[in-house]
C-alpha cells in the first residue's frame, strides 16, 4: 500500500523529542485539506498507544490505537489496518462504511490467527487487545469508526451575534460499560448471565475484568477455545464463556464536511479522562496551530497534576510505569479542515508513533518512498 520500512535512526525518522523523555510531538504537517498536529505522552512501562496519519491529494486517514494488556495488538493494528482500508477501497471503487467494516474484520481475524500461532510460547497474548479509532476524509465526506473508548470530537464554528465561538460535536461512541447505555447493551445480549457486567472496586467491568465492550484482540473474551486451552489456563484469567462478551464490530458515523467545521480531535481516552470535549475544542480554537496537539497533552497533564495537588513540572519528573498511577498514555491528533488546500502535492506521507525503544517497521510491496515520523 503506502507503507514501507523505516530503518533510519530514531531522531532522523521520528523527528523532535521533548526534553522530559516521555513526550513526543509533530507540531504541524500538511494534509489534503489543511494541517495536522500530533503528540503523545507515555505513562506505562511500555507505550501501549499507537497512531498514524496517512495523507494523499484525495484523502486523509487517521488512526489511534490504545492497547491494553500489552502493546502487541495496537502495534499489529498500526501495521495492518490501513493496508486493508487501501485494498478494499480500491476493490470497491472508493471508501465506504462497508470497506471500513471489512478492514476492521480482516485485521481482527489476522490478529486472532496470530494469537493461535503464538499461544504455545506466549499464552498471555490471548488477553492482549486494543481500542481502535479511525477517521477518514475523502471527497468531502468524513467517516469515523470506533471500537472502545478513544474518541473523535469535531470543533464547529458558532456565531453569537458578531462574536465567533466553537461548539464540540462528539462523532464517536464510547464503548465503555461505565456508560449506562453501553452497559444495558451488553446485558441485553447476555440475558442468561446476570454477572456479565459487575461493579468492582468502584468501576463497572465486563466479567469483572475489562471496561470496553468492543476491541481488536482480547481473544480469551471472544473465543471459548482459548479459555479451555491448558496452556492459557496456566497463565490465568480463566473466564468460562457461553458466547463472546466482546465484539470487533465498529460503530461508524458518516457525515459531510460542512463550511463551519473547523477541526477534528482524535485522541485516546487518556486525554478525555482529563479534559471535556468542550474544553478540548476551546483550547484548539483559541491557540495557534503549530504545536496544538502538544498543548492539549500538556493541558491534560496539568489537570492530572491538579487532581493530585501537584505541579505540572513535578508530574513531568515521574518515570514511566510509576506515572501510570497519575495518568494514562495519551495520544492526540488534531486535523484542521480548511476545505481548500491548493499547496498540497505530496504523493502521500505516513506519520506514525511507535514505542520509543525501537523502530516499528512498515512493509509493503509498494516501492514508493514514504516518510515516517515519531512525535
Amino acid at each position: 500500500m503506502m507503507m514501507r520500512s523505516c530503518c533510519r535512526p530514531l531522531e532522523r525518522c521520528f523527528g523532535r523529542i521533548n526534553g522530559d523523555g516521555l513526550l513526543w510531538h509533530m507540531d504541524l504537517k500538511p494534509h489534503a485539506s489543511g494541517d495536522f498536529s500530533i503528540a503523545v505522552v507515555q505513562a506505562n512501562s511500555s507505550l501501549e498507544d499507537q497512531s498514524q496519519v496517512f495523507t494523499s491529494p484525495s484523502a486523509t486517514y487517521v488512526g489511534v490505537y490504545d492497547g491494553h494488556g500489552g502493546a502487541e495488538a495496537s502495534r499489529f493494528v498500526n501495521a495492518h489496518l490501513f493496508s486493508y482500508l487501501h485494498k478494499f477501497s480500491k476493490e470497491q471503487g472508493g471508501l465506504s462504511s462497508d470497506v471500513i467494516k471489512r478492514a476492521f474484520s480482516a485485521t481482527e481475524e489476522d490478529f486472532i490467527q496470530l494469537v493461535k500461532r503464538s499461544l504455545p510460547v506466549m499464552p498471555q497474548i490471548a488477553s492482549v487487545g486494543s481500542c481502535c479509532l479511525v477517521g477518514a476524509i475523502s471527497e468531502g465526506e468524513l467517516y469515523v469508526a470506533n471500537l472502545g473508548d478513544s474518541r473523535a470530537v469535531l470543533g464547529r464554528r458558532s456565531f453569537d451575534g458578531e462574536k465567533s465561538s466553537v461548539i464540540a460535536e462528539r462523532l464517536s461512541t464510547d464503548h465503555n460499560v461505565s456508560c449506562e447505555q453501553v452497559r444495558k447493551e451488553v446485558e441485553s445480549l447476555h440475558p442468561d448471565d446476570q454477572a456479565v457486567v459487575v461493579y468492582i472496586r468502584g468501576v463497572w467491568r465486563i466479567k469483572g475484568i475489562i471496561q470496553v465492550s468492543r476491541s481488536i484482540g482480547d481473544a480469551y473474551l471472544k473465543k471459548p477455545e482459548f479459555n479451555r486451552d491448558p496452556i492459557f489456563q496456566r497463565y490465568g484469567n480463566i473466564v468460562p464463556l457461553k458466547r463472546p462478551v466482546l465484539t470487533a464490530e465498529p460503530s461508524i458515523v458518516t457525515r459531510s464536511i460542512r463550511p463551519h467545521d473547523l477541526f477534528l480531535i482524535f485522541a485516546s481516552d487518556g486525554l478525555w479522562e482529563q479534559l471535556s470535549d468542550q474544553v478540548a475544542v476551546e483550547i484548539v480554537f483559541k491557540n495557534p496551530r503549530a504545536g496544538i496537539a502538544k498543548r492539549l497533552v500538556r493541558a491534560a497533564l496539568q489537570e492530572a497534576a491538579k487532581k493530585r495537588e501537584m505541579r505540572y513540572r513535578d508530574i513531568k519528573k515521574i518515570e514511566k510505569g510509576i506515572r501510570r498511577h497519575f495518568h494514562d498514555d495519551i495520544t492526540v491528533i488534531v486535523i484542521y479542515l480548511d476545505h481548500q488546500k491548493e499547496s498540497f502535492h505530496s504523493k502521500g506521507t505516513l506519520g506514525s508513533i511507535t514505542a520509543p525503544v525501537d523502530v516499528f517497521s512498515y512493509n509493503s510491496d509498494d516501492a514508493e518512498e514514504k516518510q515516517c515520523f515519531l512525535i
